[in-house]
């Protein structure tokens, strides 16, 4: 398959560092149809198939960015298919150390001793390594959690780096769910890597969810949009004293996340924030 490989540099305040912006622009180029991504200190490195670029599309996106401040520009080149998964050893997916407690690393990484948890994620593109600052934040909200005995839906899985640190953390039926077909396999070879096949695999959206039953915890990393058309979706399929985790939306999203949790007579509250990038955890007490 034929490629763009996009360079984009940035002209920004000094208050502002790139990583920031470049966690902010992979996040929006991936909602038009770019899929690996490779950063550094002077910008991003962003590829699309040549069949899935839209002009019109990334000229709105960069007109509507929703960074201040800064100029963006880009060029741009067609480069044949090449080993994406050397392309993420090479340029991006570093192993992600949360203290003692969380290992997240790709198979072709060296294993390390001391950590309470280790996922081993071959991401093959799919979002979710832990790179990125969701992720990241939403393994942090997990890991103090007692799951033992408890039931779990990671909506919008990814390479389902949540359901799996959910097993390991002994929950008692994990479900992960994703409307991407590559992701869907993805998180089907992770659970495998990473024993932990009696996670319930599925491909869909959250149409799929009324089949599943109802979860003590729900983690919803996706982003602002979807989580506000769906949320009456995971708030049916949560129980009584259930949480639901909710991240993929910029801090700026919170209001517009609080207000649709109250419209579903939830509470809610920001639970972190990192580069921008939120967690809210809501409660249904009914």
């Amino acid at each position: 398959m034929e490629y763009y490989e996009f360079r984009f540099t940035y002209v920004h305040p000094a208050t502002m560092d790139a990583d920031t912006i470049n966690d902010v622009l992979a996040a929006e180029l991936g909602a038009i149809g770019f899929d690996s991504f490779a950063p550094d200190a002077d910008g991003l490195n962003a590829y699309v198939p040549v069949a899935d670029y839209r002009p019109e599309s990334l000229a709105q996106l960069l007109a509507d960015f929703p960074l201040s401040d800064i100029v963006i520009r880009y060029t741009h080149t067609s480069v044949p298919d090449r080993d994406w998964n050397e392309e993420w050893e090479k340029n991006y997916f570093q192993p992600v150390r949360i203290g003692h407690e969380c290992l997240i690393r790709a198979s072709f990484h060296q294993p390390e001793e001391g950590f309470a948890h280790t996922i081993v994620i071959d991401p093959r593109m799919a979002f979710g390594t832990g790179n990125h600052a969701t992720t990241e934040q939403m393994v942090r909200a997990i890991l103090p959690l007692d799951l033992h005995g408890r039931e779990v839906l990671d909506m919008g899985c990814g390479t389902a780096v949540l359901a799996i640190l959910a097993a390991q953390k002994g929950a008692h039926r994990v479900v992960a769910i994703d409307n991407d077909e590559w992701a869907y396999r993805n998180a089907i070879e992770n659970c495998r890597l990473n024993n932990t096949p009696d996670i319930h695999v599925l491909h869909g959206g959250a149409e799929q969810i009324a089949a599943c039953g109802t979860f003590d915890y729900i983690f919803a990393n996706i982003n602002r949009n979807i989580l506000l058309r769906d949320m009456s979706h995971y708030v049916s399929a949560l129980r009584s004293g259930g949480r639901l985790y909710l991240s993929g939306f910029y801090e700026s999203d919170v209001p517009a996340i609080a207000q649709e949790c109250r419209s579903q007579r939830m509470t809610s509250s920001l639970y972190s924030s990192r580069n921008e990038w939120a967690v809210v955890v809501a409660a249904r007490e009914w």
